[in-house]
This record gives C-alpha cells, sequence and structure tokens, in this order.
C-alpha cells in the first residue's frame, strides 16, 4: 500500500478513473471489495466538483467517461497536479481517500508451482498494471547457433 504523501495526481487520477478506463467493472470487482469501489466513486465526485467550471477539464472529464479515452485521462492528471499544487488542503484529501481505497486492495495470495528438468530455468511472478513488463530472459539465435557459442 503506497504512503499517502507519495500518492501523485496520476495515481489518484487512474484510481478515480479506472472503471472506466481499464477494465469494466466486473474486473474492478475482482481487485477491490465492494467499498473501496463506493470510495472510487466519492473520489472522482471530488475531483469532478473541484474542476468544475474549467470547460477543457469538463470536456477531459466527459471524454473519459464516456468514451474511456486515456488521452483525455492524461489531461485530466494535468489539471489535477496544478489543482493539488494550488490546494494542498484538497491534496491532503485525495491522498487520504486514495489511501482508504488502496485498503480496499483484494490481495491475491494464491501460490506458484513450478517443476524445471534437465538444467531448465524459470521465472515466475505475479504483475499487476497496465505497463509492459520483461521478465526472465530473451535469447535470439540465428543459424545453427548454440548456447556455448552465443557466450
Amino acid at each position: 500500500m503506497p504512503d499517502p504523501v507519495s500518492l501523485t495526481a496520476s495515481a489518484i487520477a487512474n484510481l478515480a478513473f479506472q472503471k472506466f478506463v481499464e477494465s469494466g467493472a466486473g474486473e474492478l470487482a475482482k481487485k477491490f471489495t465492494e467499498s473501496a469501489i463506493a470510495k472510487m466513486e466519492e473520489l472522482r465526485q471530488k475531483i469532478w466538483e473541484k474542476l468544475r467550471g474549467k470547460p477543457t477539464a469538463e470536456a477531459a472529464l466527459t471524454s473519459v467517461v464516456k468514451l474511456g479515452s486515456k488521452a483525455e485521462l492524461d489531461r485530466i492528471i494535468a489539471y489535477l497536479q496544478v489543482t493539488m499544487d494550488d490546494d494542498p488542503e484538497f491534496a491532503q484529501e485525495l491522498q487520504l481517500l486514495a489511501q482508504r481505497i488502496y485498503a480496499g486492495k483484494i490481495q491475491d495470495n494464491s501460490s506458484l508451482t513450478q517443476n524445471n528438468y534437465d538444467n531448465a530455468r524459470g521465472f515466475q511472478t505475479k504483475i499487476e498494471g497496465g505497463a509492459n513488463n520483461y521478465v526472465g530472459e530473451v535469447r535470439i539465435y540465428q543459424g545453427k547457433a548454440t548456447d556455448s557459442e552465443d557466450k
């Protein structure tokens, strides 16, 4: 669970609008408790109320909610960052609410089992988020190169 001080505008906006951008409500229910999802709605409303009256911000908010636009989410993040910098009290309120949402995240306590034979190597990871993740080694052999010739 992240420290409230380290919760940036990007992390907060992604959390508030995750339902619309990355996954549907069904996927969200697999990752967060019902109370955490309700708090996401509260977080989204606080952001909406604070950015209300700024036409381009309102257009970006509407676009994210209706279309799931990641480009518009980036615009919201920029507006939110400026707003949080200008209003530290509002920033702290959002960070504490986001911290409560993270507290309602469902933990994945599943185990991983792997059997390797004949000098094989294996990698096991649990990866969250939408970023590209590269795990293990990638080797490309051209022709009839063997492992010893590659070194």
